[in-house]
């Protein structure tokens, strides 16, 4: 007849085995970082950045947001890439257990070559206050985190955003789900042909062409590698400073 107490024994050890393999299972595709917090309860201190976003609550990328330091920010290649970030419980008291935020990079935090946390080679998220208090408590000030790329989620159409002024176009390019960033642009206006865009800074990119008073359409390729095409996106009547929605959206 079989020891009850030895089959009991290996009950317990069977799912403490699975526990442990299903943890390990679930970790395999996270990294490891650190995170710390600026920007205030209300984050009106992460408005600009690095990226271009200006205004995180009129572009609508809200509350959720971080800086990243310089190996993840990638000479702004990252911007608009989307962080699901978690506090590392087993390495940390103030993290929340089991509880997770997803951030949208809108800013670098830049080192200051004294060791600080954004230092290379050094992977860190500056999260916004709104954010980090999702995943950590205040008073702990830098906790250890796991992070992956998870897919944007956006409502609405690509946007174009014109700036500059004759002879040099500065395009910002917002609202981008999928992947969450932009590996290249093209434009072409409705007198010119087709002209590839250079990256300025961030998610803005510039043309050197005289495309006032022309329709524009814009080709984008995702750092995912899905290229879309807006058709006459931006109106030919369009001036300096305005915002243009097209109906189309990337996918994850």
């Amino acid at each position: 007849m079989q020891n009850p107490l030895r089959f009991l024994l290996f009950v317990a050890a069977a799912v403490a085995w699975r526990a442990v393999a299903s943890k390990t299972e679930e970790d395999k595709d996270w990294s490891k970082a650190t995170a710390t917090f600026y920007g205030g309860g209300d984050a009106s201190g992460t408005m600009g950045g690095a990226c271009g976003y200006g205004n995180l609550y009129w572009s609508e990328y809200g509350t959720n947001t971080a800086a990243l330091s310089s190996p993840l920010f990638d000479d702004g290649k990252a911007c608009g890439q989307c962080y699901r970030i978690k506090c590392d419980g087993g390495a940390s008291e103030w993290c929340l257990q089991g509880k997770s935020v997803t951030v949208t990079a809108t800013n670098l935090c830049p080192s200051n070559s004294e060791g600080g946390w954004c230092d290379p080679p050094r992977k860190h998220f500056d999260m916004s206050q709104p954010a980090w208090l999702q995943i950590a408590v205040y008073k702990g000030g830098i906790v250890p985190v796991l992070y992956q790329r998870t897919p944007c989620v956006k409502q609405g159409g690509v946007r174009f955003t014109i700036a500059g002024a004759n002879y040099f176009e500065l395009v910002l390019i917002t609202n981008v789900a999928g992947s969450g960033s932009v590996k290249s642009v093209w434009v072409k206006g409705s007198k010119t042909d087709r002209m590839v865009m250079s990256r300025n800074w961030g998610v803005n990119w510039h043309s050197l062409a005289d495309l006032v008073g022309q329709a524009l359409t814009f080709g984008v390729t995702s750092t995912g590698g899905q290229t879309l095409v807006f058709p006459d996106v931006v109106p030919a009547w369009w001036k300096f400073g305005q915002t243009f929605t097209s109906n189309q959206q990337f996918t994850s």
